[in-house]
């Protein structure tokens, strides 16, 4: 691969940075820097993707929140030049996200995507490369942690340790246990402690179905929408989307990295980064 053509896509997730290079794939995948300001941890990033390859300035594509204003685009897109991008994209994150895990987006018949990250879900319908509608609610991994740990009375890195190892969403006929603390905790224990954040997700997702336009509407209760995102690895979420939204859900291969390769993957579509950029206009 031409050093000339470096290309780069970056999710600087709530919780976890993820950076994908063109012919490498994912090369950064770590908790993102406490603290850090925007223009000292994109210079970092995007350094570490160009390794020794630094004459030429590379491109950078960044997920964004799609909830953000025009004003906080066009501050990340500063950012990003003056860390060293030579041109900087944006895409919103329920777009990379269905990019990312394989969606039809060009299609007139519309897909859905639903991306639960560690401190937001974005869920989206997207047709003709657009998104027709989209939500942002800021719940996501962290608040199924938080809640974990308020039921259990334990710190918050303990229960997302629990989560993995026990964590699901609806309730199992042969639960798994685990001992916290010297007490015994089942997944149907963490099912019931979660319910209030994932009452919210597929709250959101309903809301969004209700203001899509029937037809394509109908399109995503054939088709359903697929999970991506940390917090679609949770034991059961598709099930219990499906019955608390109404609409069949499926979870996406490798949803941990769907919005930065869907935000990698962006880059060779320049009609779908072009749409993207309508706060420069």
């Amino acid at each position: 691969m031409s050093i000339l053509s470096r290309k780069i896509g970056i999710d600087l997730g709530t919780s976890t940075v993820r950076v994908y290079v063109r012919g490498e794939g994912v090369v950064v995948n770590e908790p993102a820097l406490a603290g850090a300001g925007r223009e000292p941890a994109l210079r970092r990033w995007i350094g570490r993707a160009r390794g020794r390859a630094r004459l030429f300035k590379p491109e950078v594509a960044l997920a964004v929140p799609s909830a953000i204003s025009s004003a906080e685009r066009r501050a990340v897109t500063a950012a990003a030049i003056a860390a060293g991008a030579r041109q900087a994209w944006l895409i919103d994150e329920p777009l990379a996200a269905a990019i990312g895990a394989g969606l039809p987006i060009a299609e007139l018949r519309a897909c859905a995507i639903c991306d639960i990250g560690g401190g937001t879900t974005e869920i989206a319908v997207i047709s003709l490369s657009g998104m027709v509608v989209a939500q942002s609610i800021p719940v996501g991994g962290n608040r199924i942690d938080e809640a974990i740990a308020d039921r259990l009375h334990i710190d918050r890195q303990t229960a997302e340790r629990v989560k993995i190892a026990i964590g699901s969403a609806v309730a199992m006929d042969e639960p798994l246990v685990m001992q916290v603390e010297g007490v015994d905790v089942t997944s149907n224990d963490i099912a019931e402690a979660i319910q209030e954040p994932l009452r919210l997700i597929a709250g959101a997702v309903r809301a969004v179905m209700q203001e899509t336009p029937p037809q394509l509407a109908s399109d995503i209760r054939d088709r359903g929408i697929v999970l991506s995102g940390g917090g679609s690895q949770l034991r059961g979420i598709d099930r219990y989307v499906a019955m608390h939204a109404g609409v069949p859900a499926v979870v996406a291969d490798e949803p941990q990295t769907s919005v930065v390769r869907g935000t990698g993957l962006a880059m060779e579509n320049f009609e779908v980064l072009k749409r993207n950029q309508s706060y420069l206009r």
